[in-house]
């Protein structure tokens, strides 16, 4: 299925063109302005590809009365591997030139958080547990990075400080207590869903009955995971988060939490090694 890009596509692709070509690109006017060329974009390693919606406008952007086709081979999703076209590109040698990386920055970029998104979300496709996202992402891609986790096969956490409460340590304390913190949060806000940070079993049973949605447990071991899960019997959505490795991740989807978070989605990634080279001109 495919996964729905975001509204602001075009708008990130424009403020990424900004800040690379800046006043013009100078480099590009060696380049005769009437010279035509074939490009293709190539995949020097296997991953998952995501970027081709924010690639496609940074080109389409840059196009004046000189039409640039692009051809696209694969989907965002689709796997790709060493040595394989991802598209090809012909028009104008300079607006080629002068897209490439700005249509590489994000193909890599998110390219990375799907591939990453993908392999995690295989490791446990055996469970009922779900992977989620954090706020930890890159300033001013939050909304492509999230389209990159979610065409990778995870899901999203809340987008930002607006949509949801996730009540922590520091709000508990300066509230007074966990119950002042849901009650002043119901009356917020009663419609947003409310997520309480609990650091220790202690904290988990005065949440317990209450009127919060969802648990995270914040750097619990995994004999604390397993008495969470035994205490709340399924009153509550529980989520685990802190330090979680390839290993753990399986250990604690199989104890039965509903959610895992993972900043390392967003945060951790490294680039999909991809290249744009002229293939005639």
């Amino acid at each position: 299925m495919q996964i729905k890009p975001p509204n602001d596509v075009d708008k990130i692709a424009n403020t990424a063109l900004s800040e690379d070509i800046g006043s013009g690109d100078i480099t590009a006017l060696l380049i005769d302005p009437k010279a035509e060329a074939t490009a293709e974009i190539i995949v020097k390693e296997t991953g998952i590809i995501c970027g081709i919606p924010y690639a496609e406008s940074a080109f389409r952007q840059l196009q004046s009365q000189n039409f640039l086709s692009l051809e696209w081979l694969f989907n965002d999703g689709d796997e790709v591997a060493q040595g394989q076209t991802l598209a090809r590109i012909r028009g104008n040698a300079r607006q080629i030139v002068s897209g490439e990386r700005t249509a590489l920055n994000f193909l890599q970029t998110l390219s990375g958080t799907a591939t990453k998104s993908h392999y995690f979300s295989n490791l446990i496709k055996h469970t009922a547990t779900q992977i989620l996202d954090t706020r930890k992402t890159l300033p001013g891609l939050r909304n492509a990075q999230k389209y990159a986790v979610r065409v990778g096969g995870c899901c999203n956490h809340r987008q930002g400080l607006y949509d949801a409460f996730l009540i922590k340590e520091n709000h508990i304390a300066a509230c007074g207590s966990i119950e002042s913190a849901i009650a002043k949060a119901k009356i917020l806000d009663p419609n947003k869903t409310i997520e309480i940070e609990v650091q220790n079993i202690n904290e988990l049973t005065q949440v317990l009955n209450s009127e919060a949605d969802t648990v995270m447990l914040d750097n619990f071991d995994l004999s604390a995971i397993k008495e969470a899960v035994r205490l709340n019997d399924g009153q509550l959505s529980l989520e685990v988060s802190g330090n979680i490795d390839e290993t753990s991740l399986i250990t604690i989807a199989e104890i039965g939490v509903d959610y895992i978070s993972v900043g390392g989605l967003t945060k951790n990634i490294q680039a999909l090694d991809l290249s744009l080279l002229f293939s005639n001109i």
